[in-house]
């Protein structure tokens, strides 16, 4: 209300400036007036000696330099009466003026002009004074509305962008939840009744120990206590985590800049275990690396006998892949590794084509990461103009998620023909996973930019067919946009299925302290419940031919114990001699992963 009043009150200033400056106008024309001219009568005056009779003497002593005027009234006054001014240096000259003439007034009102003068030139002043001081009765009043205006308006957009970002949220859970109800149905239509009713036993124990939790919860006795263990022993201090230790194992947590964080976050683990192919564009400085590694973690996670391979111009870690001699820098003076490499990953690839499609489902990933692959691949192009490495992936891309094989490529710009692949029009394209990065960052004391590559597929109709869709996820980004240029944070666009568009979290606190589980559990074993472990203390890693031992037990359907020689008919440890094999298997009894009842028989503890 006090706003309107506010703006009907500066809609009035041009009648309020009129009146003013015709005020003003008017007591300047007044004051000017009143001092113009005589107020009062004049005498004009000449000294003649009265001696003198004939006009022509009379008239030397009346010359116009002799002449003065004065007030009437002051000239009959004796106190004012005029003296000659010659009358001691001409004894001649008498005394008394002769009056000549009487000059009446000229401005008689002149005491009124300047009233008016002064009442106008008042009554402009006061006028513009009153309109400021209404002005400012009312200012404090219309700041106090703008400022709540503002409020509600900030609040009705964040609900907007919070029911967006909710609404996105459930209908990807809905996928997820659709999706994951479609291959349990199919995994359950594939089992045996033996391997059913194996799965119900797992559910119901899974059952009762999350039943078993929240009794723990309800009944306030701590989720930690073991049988037979009392408060006390809950409380001792020598057998708890230390100070060190837990800020190693605790996971950061940082605050949330934006609600579509949380569908980035699952964005990316949706690409992790998509078992289709994904390209990573994005210009320096946009997050490209983290991602990268972020998307390495989750798959290593989710599948610990994942193959990957990769291929960089950089010779970075990987998450531990380099130390594992899966990490190939490119030369581009020597680039036969890579080459190799490319190679080996599609020979794989073709053993897994041949396999039938009962053992498909149990494959693990194999991957294909392709960091910088814009560089790489003009240099192989110019070393191997014969070698069509770009029919390779169009391979992987098509038919590959059949086999759980895939690539990932990081780009530098959207020029998805520069993978290699000829026949990338816009069906094939949509086979392939698209995440796009953008953000601004300071590099030498130097702002920069890189949202071009987000904001060029923006205006393809190739890549968001849509109009109405394109503008959606424009008015998406910009609103992302904003909240990633004030806090350095890069923005995603992804097409994962649908498109999405989110601003990315921070994914340097995602990490795990402990990559690798079974190395985890071990370490809380030891710091929670082995109260005589020896400090520092840290048991031998199995060597990798006792880690694949170890998966093929676990992979095994037929649960009966085997023989060396049942080992050497596995395909992933065919290539191991015999003596590796007994010193892997000599490595799982040991540490009673593997039970040996009899000579060259081998079993699970649970078969």
């Amino acid at each position: 209300m006090k706003r309107k009043q506010f703006e009907d009150y500066l809609r009035s200033g041009t009648a309020n400036n009129i009146t003013v400056g015709l005020l003003a106008t008017i007591g300047l024309i007044c004051g000017a007036k009143s001092f113009t001219g005589t107020q009062i009568s004049l005498v004009e005056y000449c000294f003649i000696p009265s001696t003198l009779t004939k006009p022509v003497n009379r008239q030397r002593y009346c010359t116009p330099n002799k002449r003065y005027i004065m007030p009437e009234s002051e000239f009959y006054a004796e106190a004012y009466a005029p003296a000659n001014p010659e009358f001691q240096r001409d004894n001649f000259l008498p005394t008394k003026a002769t009056r000549l003439r009487i000059i009446p007034p000229s401005n008689p009102d002149k005491s009124l002009w300047g009233l008016a003068s002064v009442v106008a030139t008042g009554s402009a002043f006061a006028l513009s004074k009153a309109r400021e001081w209404r002005l400012l009765q009312l200012m404090p009043s219309v700041r106090e509305e703008i400022r709540s205006n503002w409020l509600i308006a900030k609040l009705r957009s964040g609900l907007r962008l919070h029911k967006e970002s909710y609404t996105a949220q459930l209908d990807y859970e809905f996928h997820q939840w659709t999706e994951n109800r479609r291959v349990r149905t199919a995994q359950l239509s594939q089992m045996t009744p033996q391997e059913l009713a194996i799965f119900q036993e797992q559910v119901r124990l899974r059952a009762e120990a999350e039943a078993r939790v929240q009794l723990q919860q309800a009944t306030g006795q701590p989720a930690g206590a073991l049988p037979g263990q009392s408060m006390q022993d809950i409380a001792r201090g020598d057998n708890k985590v230390t100070g060190e230790e837990q800020q190693t194992l605790q996971q950061n947590t940082t605050f949330c800049l934006d609600p579509s964080e949380s569908l980035a976050l699952n964005t990316l683990q949706a690409l992790a275990r998509a078992d289709s192919s994904t390209a990573l564009v994005a210009a320096p400085g946009s997050g490209k690396s983290v991602t990268l590694n972020y998307l390495i973690q989750k798959i290593l996670a989710d599948s610990p006998r994942a193959d990957i391979w990769v291929i960089s111009a950089k010779n970075d870690s990987f998450c531990g892949l380099r130390e594992k001699g899966r990490v190939i820098v490119f030369d581009g003076e020597n680039p036969d590794l890579a080459k190799e490499v490319i190679d080996r990953f599609y020979t794989d690839y073709k053993k897994r084509k041949q396999l039938p499609e009962s053992k498909r489902d149990s494959l693990p990933p194999l991957i294909l990461i392709l960091d910088d692959w814009l560089v790489i691949a003009d240099q192989l192009s110019k070393h191997y103009s014969d070698w069509n490495y770009g029919g390779k992936l169009l391979d992987v891309l098509l038919i590959g998620r059949e086999f759980n094989t895939k690539f990932i490529a990081s780009l530098q710009s959207f020029n998805l023909a520069a993978l290699g692949i000829e026949k990338m029009d816009a069906q094939t394209r949509l086979c392939l996973n698209l995440l796009l990065l953008g953000n601004r960052y300071i590099k030498n004391g130097r702002e920069q930019e890189s949202y071009g590559v987000l904001e060029l597929i923006l205006n393809r109709g190739d890549i968001i067919p849509g109009k109405l869709e394109r503008e959606q996820i424009k008015s998406k980004y910009l609103s992302v946009k904003t909240v990633s240029y004030q806090n350095l944070r890069p923005v995603m666009i992804a097409s994962v299925g649908g498109f999405v568009v989110a601003l990315m979290p921070n994914l340097s606190n995602q990490a795990k302290s402990i990559t690798d589980d079974q190395e985890y559990l071990s370490r809380v074993y030891e710091l929670e419940f082995n109260v005589s472990r020896t400090p520092h203390h840290h048991p031998k890693p199995l060597s990798d031919v006792a880690k694949k031992i170890y998966e093929y037990f676990h992979n095994v359907k037929n649960k009966t114990p085997k023989t060396l020689r049942d080992l050497k008919k596995a395909d992933r440890l065919s290539s191991y001699s015999d003596q590796d094999l007994l010193e892997g298997l000599s490595e799982l009894v040991e540490r009673d992963q593997i039970f040996s009842d009899a000579p060259d028989s081998y079993s699970l503890p649970d078969w």
